[in-house]
């Protein structure tokens, strides 16, 4: 993997912002992990992935329009990079790989 190396939680919160194309920013991201995954995501975790995701070439980012909404806060929307889609490629082949490795035996629940 090398240079693609990513862990779980950046993972998820990759292909996350890809299912959110235009209209990933933070809250979005958190709320569709925690529901589709029924997972608790704090608020800092989620920053701090993305800050390291965004370093690492993974991710883009660029500041939207000001709502009246928000205060006139502007949102941070998030996009895959090319890089990023490689990562999360060579994270699915590493899994599959490990899947397909798996002697039938090992499932076989029988013998225990």
């Amino acid at each position: 993997m090398g240079k693609y190396s990513i862990g779980e939680f950046e993972e998820i919160v990759l292909l996350t912002v890809a299912v959110l194309y235009g209209n990933a920013y933070g809250i979005t991201i958190k709320e569709e992990i925690e529901t589709r995954l029924r997972r608790s995501v704090s608020v800092g975790a989620m920053r701090i992935a993305l800050k390291r995701l965004e370093k690492k070439g993974f991710l883009t980012s660029e500041f939207g329009e000001a709502t009246a909404v928000r205060g006139g806060k502007r949102k941070r929307f998030f996009k895959v990079t090319p890089f990023g889609k490689k990562a999360l490629e060579e994270a699915m082949a590493a899994r599959q790989q490990l899947w397909e490795a798996i002697p039938a035996v090992a499932f076989d629940f029988k013998f225990i």
